[in-house]
């Protein structure tokens, strides 16, 4: 994948994020396929979680702990944050 093109991915995705159209889970999910292109078993593996763990994450469910949720950020060169929130 280009450089060109994976960073249009992310500001696909950032601009979802922004919008508030996707979830923390919607957007691992997102990173996974679009960036990686890895089954959730491979990526699992290279974050060192479990695939149990990593669906859960996909699907907003469980409670994961923030060292589970950067160590999959991590992958992709973040981790996540505290941000002021929006007023509309």
């Amino acid at each position: 994948m280009s450089e060109s093109s994976r960073a249009e991915i992310f500001d696909d995705i950032w601009r979802q994020l922004d919008e508030g159209s996707i979830t923390l889970g919607e957007t691992i999910h997102q990173l996974r396929t679009r960036i990686t292109g890895l089954t959730q078993a491979d990526f699992a593996r290279m974050c060192k979680i479990s695939v149990r763990t990593l669906r859960q994450l996909e699907q907003d469910n469980g409670n994961p702990t923030l060292e589970t949720v950067n160590s999959v950020l991590r992958a992709f060169g973040m981790q996540l944050g505290i941000v002021p929130l929006r007023r509309r």
